[in-house]
């Protein structure tokens, strides 16, 4: 029906929005983690303290999408 095709849409629409916000993430901490390291922002971040942050990495079986059941009861 149009609404299981909307549905589908919809949720294709938000495992793109994940995927775009994680690679937006791990951009952001690549680029902290080059900025503390070089001259001079590696002498403040020393100084105050600032460490290496680590990209996002999912829990196993994150991979896996939730099964779901569209059966009618009977």
């Amino acid at each position: 029906t149009q609404n299981f095709k909307d549905f589908q849409n919809q949720l294709e629409g938000t495992e793109n929005r994940i995927n775009r916000s994680r690679d937006l993430f791990n951009e952001a901490v690549q680029n902290y983690n080059a900025s503390i390291r070089r001259f001079p922002g590696s002498v403040l971040a020393g100084a105050l303290g600032f460490e290496r942050k680590g990209s996002f990495s999912a829990d196993a079986g994150a991979e896996n999408a939730p099964k779901i059941d569209f059966k009618k009861d009977k």
